[in-house]
């Protein structure tokens, strides 16, 4: 049975004496509710997009397995899957410059966390809200553990999402990223890009009336990869003859009668 956590296991914390910090649970209410009503993550053309990715993901993310996993997202509402076959998640979320949740951080800092330490990272439309995604999608990778499954989502930057994103977001302007491009990162990064997809509808709507569904035009994406493995190469001895010079001298004391 999967649990969730809000305190994070002992060595996944930060290092004694670093910058970070944990936010308790009476920081949060204040800043969800400031943010809520400006929160373009928040609004219902969005949350209907997220949950479509989701839905695209979710059949793969359950056969992922582990004792840790790291949400990283835009939004405060950010939920985690329920996958049965994985422990304790952490939740982070891109707020005004800074990382928060069960903790809280600079953007412009490593992510505070040991090398190979989640078997599950979701980053959900997490690179198109910080000011340097290449660095964030390096660190997802470094904290990703061998064989485990990194997820990317976002709005497809060709795609009828465009227009009104940018239109949203020109007080704080935001940069979507191409898909093609963060997979050749992942690949020069060495992790094996299972699929991609794109999700959603072709347009975003505030209205619950239907809408006409193409996947090959979706709104957004969805790039599904998996960490290789450190593969050991066995060595194996070849045995060589070795040349031994013999003397044809008896050594001392050596009767010659034993020696025929």
């Amino acid at each position: 049975m999967a649990w969730r956590s809000r305190v994070l296991p002992g060595d996944l914390l930060p290092r004694v004496g670093s910058r970070y910090t944990v936010e308790t649970d009476r920081d949060r209410p204040v800043r969800m509710r400031r943010q809520r009503d400006h929160d373009i993550y928040a609004s219902k053309p969005l949350r209907r997009l997220r949950d479509d990715q989701m839905r695209v993901m979710t059949p793969d993310l359950q056969r992922c397995s582990g004792t840790h996993a790291l949400l990283l997202g835009a939004s405060h509402d950010d939920a985690t899957p329920g996958l049965p076959m994985l422990g304790c998640w952490t939740r982070l979320r891109v707020d005004r410059g800074q990382y928060r949740g069960d903790l809280q951080a600079a953007i412009g800092e490593p992510l505070p966390f040991v090398d190979d330490a989640f078997e599950l990272v979701l980053l959900r439309h997490a690179l198109q809200v910080v000011p340097a995604a290449s660095l964030l999608l390096a660190e997802a990778i470094r904290v990703l553990a061998p064989g485990g499954v990194l997820v990317v989502t976002g709005v497809h930057p060709v795609s009828g999402w465009a227009p009104w994103f940018y239109w949203r977001m020109r007080q704080s302007p935001q940069m979507l990223q191409l898909p093609l491009r963060l997979i050749n990162t992942l690949q020069r990064a060495g992790l094996e890009v299972e699929w991609t997809r794109r999700a959603g509808h072709m347009w975003p709507s505030a209205t619950d009336a239907p809408m006409r569904h193409v996947p090959l035009l979706g709104g957004g994406y969805v790039i599904f990869a998996r960490k290789r493995r450190h593969m050991a190469t066995p060595l194996r001895l070849k045995p060589m003859p070795m040349h031994v010079p013999v003397s044809g001298r008896l050594t001392p004391g050596t009767r010659r009668s034993s020696a025929s």
